[in-house]
């Protein structure tokens, strides 16, 4: 049911995109290869808890991790958190490792990091509302579509 939510709202989008069915995956590698992208090019998207019944969606791409000092510096606060699983799913409508934008109960502001934007060929795969499930999409217009903030809001991952 949620992936037909995800798909729906892509569909609704107008955006070009590609729904991909993979089964388990262990790594971000085999992610990537099962989507036929490069592992920077799947993107994480996180649910952060603002304040009381306040989230947004934190954009990340696989081979870097949020920067809490740099999100809070952002959004001028001095704390955010990320709920737990049952407050994702009541925030968003989807199960962790399914979470998506597109689709999502509720339109939380997205905020995107900065290494996403700025290469109009370059496609991301995000989360489809379904373990397994993947949506590809140009960058760029799904930022421009999202309404995303886009800024510097993670660093590399530590291997």
């Amino acid at each position: 049911m949620d992936q037909q939510r995800a798909t729906a709202a892509l569909e609704a989008s107008g955006l070009d995109f590609t729904l991909t069915r993979h089964g388990h995956v262990s790594s971000l590698a085999e992610a990537a290869a099962a989507r036929g992208v490069q592992p920077r090019d799947i993107i994480k998207t996180l649910v952060v808890r603002r304040s009381e019944g306040e989230h947004l969606f934190a954009l990340v791409p696989g081979d870097r991790e949020i920067s809490w000092p740099k999100l809070r510096a952002l959004l001028g606060v001095n704390r955010l958190s990320m709920p737990d699983q049952d407050g994702a799913k009541e925030a968003t409508g989807y199960e962790r490792g399914t979470i998506t934008p597109f689709g999502s109960t509720t339109a939380w502001p997205v905020i995107a990091d900065a290494s996403l934007s700025g290469d109009r060929e370059r496609t991301i795969s995000l989360g489809a509302g379904e373990h397994g499930v993947a949506a590809t999409v140009n960058a760029e217009a799904a930022l421009a579509h999202l309404e995303a903030q886009v800024a510097d809001i993670t660093e590399l991952q530590e291997s």
